[in-house]
């Protein structure tokens, strides 16, 4: 299964990527930001189902399934160029700042703003085409007022 996932991203025809496909790999996206930091706090895979409910319109249990294949999938990939390519290529830009802002509120769910989750962040902005100006205002979005 991963194999052939990563095959479908990798691909020579983008446009061809499922929807499904770019969910997995928008997924996956989120769970490598909380585990950037080398942990896996339960706010950051609490707030990752509730990214995939809002964004998805998915129950509970479709979230959480969601988001443990993704955990396979993040386990087996080499690298954040994959999952980045196919959401590109899959979603609008006004729709990639929501990405931006959906890894915003994963970095953000332990109160810890920590500087591999940071960098994470900004590597996947720049692969996903969305320009410094735009992270900065989707991080000013979801972060909570003190």
């Amino acid at each position: 299964m991963l194999a052939e996932f990563f095959k479908r991203l990798t691909q020579a025809n983008p446009e061809n990527v499922s929807d499904d496909d770019a969910r997995l790999a928008l997924t996956a996206l989120l769970v490598r930001i909380a585990l950037a930091d080398g942990e896996y706090a339960h706010e950051e895979a609490d707030q990752i189902d509730r990214v995939l409910r809002e964004r998805y319109d998915l129950s509970p249990f479709e979230a959480a399934a969601l988001r443990k294949e993704a955990e396979e999938v993040e386990a087996g990939a080499p690298d954040t160029v994959r999952f980045t390519r196919a959401i590109k290529d899959a979603v609008a830009y006004e729709d990639r700042i929501g990405v931006i802002e959906a890894l915003w509120k994963v970095v953000l769910a332990d109160g810890i703003r920590d500087a591999e989750e940071d960098a994470l962040v900004r590597l996947a902005s720049n692969l996903l085409g969305v320009n410094d100006r735009d992270s900065a205002l989707a991080r000013q979005r979801v972060t909570p007022e003190a």
